[in-house]
């Protein structure tokens, strides 16, 4: 390490270094510090597992050196730390931030243990390895540090290399400060992150608190037992009858959904029946006033035939200038028919009775 000047904080933290040139020895010593992840086909690897062993000189940088991409030969080591119970998406875009602060970081990330963690801010949901395999199989983190400490010291940064510790600017009061950042931020080492509104831990919590029955329920009904829920014999029954009533209520919610389908359909093809219905009726009533209206095709018909018949019944009147017709019209009303036999005077002989019949068969004759 180069030689610091006395300007240092209280905190053990140096403020800057002296201008005195490093030895040459210092000089011809190359950066062995790890690379960030090229390749995420791996989890990140653990503190312990590839410590920083580099010897050369990290000389102290400024956010805005570090922001130039300065220095060229090392990447950046950024430092954020945690519980991360329950990792969710605003750790996640934490990270994220911690990672693209600078053109070339390498972020270091410390997950502090369960005893820590039970100590100064209570109970965990996932235990610390569960939290530690949560860290290693984020894509923005570079490196894994077990058993991080809750405030950091110099010992700590000096060890792993530590340029910048990434956090929220929120005061975090904890351990008897009123912020376990504060030297940090005056060594001019902090850089801030944005916290990520309406998701955090304490949140998912309080929804799975406030839904307690029907996470219970939802347990109870995948296979696990009441003792493996805490749950106690009255609850348990509680919560299986209430899994059956809403078994029957999803099935009259599906009965009532077919059911409103089915009417659906039956409106829908009734609605096309009575259109065609009715344009049936349209076409039958048209065909029918063709047929048999004022000046329909049947009424033409029927006067044709109604003609004909009269016709047929009634011959017509033969001409008035024909012989038939003037012989008629000479002969008196009261034709006399002398054929008839005189009763008072009858034939007295045989050749006069056939002179009389030869004389009537003449007059028919000329009647014809």
């Amino acid at each position: 390490m180069p030689i610091l000047s006395d300007a240092e904080s209280e905190t053990g933290i140096p403020k800057c270094f002296s201008n005195e040139p490093p030895s040459e020895t210092m000089e011809e010593i190359e950066h062995t510090c790890p690379q960030p992840r090229l390749t995420l086909t791996a989890p990140a690897p653990f503190a312990d597992e590839t410590s920083c062993q580099c010897q050369a000189p990290h000389e102290k940088l400024t956010v805005a050196q570090a922001r130039l991409g300065t220095p060229v030969d090392r990447p950046v080591r950024v430092y954020a730390d945690g519980i991360f119970d329950l990792f969710h998406s605003g750790h996640a875009r934490a990270l994220m931030q911690a990672k693209t602060l600078f053109p070339n970081s390498y972020l270091l990330v410390g997950v502090c243990s369960d005893d820590l963690t039970h100590k100064f801010k209570g109970f965990t949901v996932m235990n610390e390895e569960e939290r530690y395999e949560a860290l290693r199989h984020c894509r923005y983190v570079d490196e894994v540090i077990r058993d991080a400490p809750w405030t950091l010291t110099p010992e700590f940064l000096e060890k792993h290399k530590i340029d910048f510790v990434a956090h929220d600017d929120i005061p975090y009061s904890s351990a008897g400060s009123d912020d376990v950042y504060k030297h940090i931020k005056e060594a001019g080492m902090f850089v801030p992150t944005q916290r990520t509104e309406g998701i955090s831990t304490s949140d998912i919590i309080t929804r799975i608190v406030r839904d307690y029955d029907v996470y219970a329920r939802r347990n109870l009904q995948r296979g696990y037992t009441a003792k493996e829920l805490n749950v106690s014999f009255i609850n348990e029954k509680k919560y299986r009858f209430q899994n059956q009533v809403d078994k029957m209520k999803e099935k009259v919610k599906n009965v009532e959904e077919r059911s409103k389908e089915f009417v659906n359909r039956v409106e829908e093809k009734s609605h096309d029946l009575i259109q065609k219905w009715e344009e049936k009726s349209r076409e039958f009533i048209g065909n029918f006033l063709e047929l048999f209206g004022p000046d329909g095709a049947w009424k033409q018909m029927f006067q044709e035939r109604s003609s004909r018949m009269l016709q047929a019944l009634s011959p017509k009147q033969s001409p008035m200038n024909s012989p038939t017709r003037s012989r008629s019209s000479s002969r008196s009303p009261s034709p006399t028919f002398s054929w008839l036999p005189n009763k008072t005077s009858p034939p007295s002989s045989p050749k006069a009775a056939s002179a009389s019949i030869s004389s009537m068969s003449e007059g028919d004759e000329d009647e014809k």
